[in-house]
């Protein structure tokens, strides 16, 4: 899989929601949304795709201890959604923004706690230096691509949200429990690559 076969990927429409797409809980009408952006960082391992994924810290107001990309909300200065996603990560993990080639956008999530999220993926070549940030950020590891590239890898929860019955993905690796928006735009990049050669 090639950074241009991603990019190239990446430019196509987004599939139809499938059975697995349940992930999606449209904001109530009226609902406050925050814009946010998070960057899905492909590291190039000697031609093997690792995703660079955080562990979010316990105290935070938003998704605290949660398994995320690294991102935030927008700000006005922001000229766009890769601006955010750039800065943001920057900010969290130290990841320098020209460590960072932009090869596409994924589609927008609304998620219950009212955000809006534009996952913008980016490839990172390596050697680059990381300083995580400790107020937010509790550890940042990297995973293998080709495991959340493998629907099989993905399971269906379900949940209880403001008294419905909901369903969200989740997609465990090794120990740790990577689910709800997360999950959702993994599986979404699953079923926008995996007909990459």
């Amino acid at each position: 899989m090639t950074r241009a076969g991603i990019a190239a990927a990446l430019k196509r429409p987004a599939p139809p929601p499938g059975p697995r797409d349940l992930h999606v809980i449209a904001l109530e009408k009226g609902a406050r949304v925050t814009e946010a952006a998070v960057l899905v960082p492909l590291v190039d391992r000697a031609g093997r795709l690792h995703l660079l994924l955080t562990q979010r810290t316990p105290h935070l107001d938003d998704h605290a201890g949660q398994i995320s990309f690294p991102g935030g909300r927008v700000e006005a200065g922001d000229a766009d959604r890769e601006a955010t996603a750039l800065r943001e990560t920057e900010e969290e993990i130290g990841l320098a923004r020209g460590a960072v080639t932009l090869l596409g956008r994924l589609p927008d999530y609304e998620i219950p706690s009212g955000f809006r999220i534009t996952p913008v993926v980016g490839w990172v070549e390596p050697p680059f230096e990381l300083k995580p940030d400790p107020f937010e950020v509790a550890g940042v590891f990297e995973a293998p691509l080709e495991h959340f590239l493998d629907a099989a890898n993905y399971q269906r929860r379900d949940f209880r949200f403001r008294g419905r019955h909901r369903h969200y993905l989740a997609v465990p690796y090794e120990g740790r429990y990577i689910w709800g928006a997360t999950a959702a735009m993994l599986y979404t990049l699953c079923r926008m690559l995996v007909p990459v050669d």
